[in-house]
């Protein structure tokens, strides 16, 4: 595989405009799947409080088997985007198995089969984002990423934007307990990733076919083990670590309180994700150039924080267009954190061992992703709601200091972001 070095300035460009394109396209399903998922359980499949929280778990473990899995694998292909490719069709089919689950599994199953329709769809949807996240390292140079990533997501922001709103008005016309709106939401969803996949064909990947300069490397226990001797690494694992362990630990804990809680329907859900949306769609780009200016880690901090009094602020009142405003407030550094905590890891890692590293992560992160939300409701049963949801605050403000901690000039490993001139679509 060549890397970005041998890329032209019009392949680069050409690139970045289509993956701009494949990831707004992207977004319709996922967006529809992350926001309505949890309600199609509970109200039209009523299920149960465990239903939802075995979503978060299992699609989380589902992403660790297939993260180890995908990391031996990617090593040995030549062409990391048709691997992309087709392990992104794989998974999109999922969207229409979800659209006939009603109609032919019996009442009484629905919801679990949801559950793990979802869970097993995630297994495609990591090697997707695996090998996505590996090959677009390569496909865009360190110098651009801030700039790209800042004007892809906010596109990408622009299209949830109305994949929360629509969705959410045309499910508010039906009977709360009608699957049928979600139904049609699932192949619209199965529609747009059609676009998806072609976008994503269409990317110019430089592929090694001479046998004799492809070189394959090796991925297991051992590279889990080497992965920590990279101190840099190490130390920013650690912190996400814990950040990402109060983050997820109330996944499950903000559906609950906004629909049993709160007695938040469909429009308010989407209310909830529009106001969230709105402040990414204008901060994406102010996240990129802040971490231009001051340094991604120390940005990334920062952004930490903000999303850190989420939890705290909402258990104070029940008042749905309190919970909006708190939305609409903590979406600014929402963006921040997502973006530039995927830009710092691959500022920090080994181009050379991209994928591994890359691998790691997402399997050590994924591993928190499945055990945090368990933690987080079987806490509700000693401690109530409310104190969950502050122990969550504290443990986000943890990896936050733990983030300073690392920047220190004595600790901090040189990185530079350059500007680069805007992007266009």
């Amino acid at each position: 595989m060549y890397t970005h070095e041998e890329y032209t300035h019009e392949e680069i460009e050409c690139n970045e405009q289509r993956s701009i394109r494949n990831g707004v396209a992207a977004t319709v399903g996922i967006t529809i799947l992350a926001n309505f998922a949890p309600l199609f359980i509970l109200k039209p499949l009523h299920g149960t409080s465990e239903d939802v929280t075995l979503l978060n778990s299992l699609t989380a473990l589902m992403s660790i088997f297939a993260t180890f899995i995908g990391a031996a694998w990617l090593t040995r292909v030549h062409s990391k985007l048709r691997f992309c490719v087709s392990s992104t069709g794989i998974a999109r089919i999922f969207y229409g198995l979800l659209a006939v689950t009603p109609l032919l599994v019996p009442s009484a199953g629905t919801a679990i089969t949801a559950v793990l329709l979802i869970a097993l769809m995630n297994f495609p949807g990591s090697l997707s984002n695996l090998s996505w996240q590996s090959l677009i390292g390569e496909l865009i140079p360190g110098e651009r990423r801030a700039s790209f990533f800042g004007v892809r997501n906010r596109w990408g922001t622009l299209v949830a934007l109305a994949a929360t709103l629509i969705p959410g008005i045309f499910i508010q016309l039906f009977p709360a307990t009608s699957s049928l709106p979600y139904m049609g939401l699932f192949w619209l969803s199965l529609l747009a990733s059609g676009f998806e996949i072609y976008y994503l064909s269409r990317h110019i990947e430089h592929v090694n076919v001479h046998p004799s300069h492809f070189h394959t490397t090796t991925f297991g226990l051992h590279t889990l083990i080497q992965c920590f001797h990279h101190p840099a690494y190490w130390r920013f694992l650690m912190a996400a670590a814990v950040f990402n362990f109060g983050w997820q630990m109330a996944w499950p804990l903000f559906n609950l309180y906004q629909i049993r809680n709160a007695g938040a329907t469909a429009i308010w859900i989407s209310a909830f994700n529009v106001a969230s949306q709105l402040t990414q769609v204008f901060t994406f780009q102010r996240w990129g150039r802040g971490s231009e200016k001051h340094g991604t880690l120390r940005m990334l901090a920062v952004s930490g924080a903000g999303v850190a009094l989420a939890p705290a602020l909402t258990v104070l009142s029940v008042n749905l267009p309190y919970l909006v405003l708190v939305n609409f407030i903590s979406g600014a550094f929402v963006a921040g954190y997502t973006m530039l905590q995927f830009n710092y890891l691959l500022d920090i890692i080994p181009a050379s061992e991209r994928t591994s590293y890359i691998a790691h992560f997402n399997i050590f992160i994924g591993f928190i992703g499945f055990i945090a939300p368990q933690i987080g409701v079987w806490l509700l049963h000693p401690l109530h709601m409310a104190p969950t949801m502050f122990l969550s605050t504290g443990l986000r403000f943890l990896g936050v200091a733990m983030l300073l901690w690392i920047g220190r000039p004595s600790r901090r490993s040189p990185h530079y972001i350059a500007k680069s001139e805007p992007l266009k679509i």
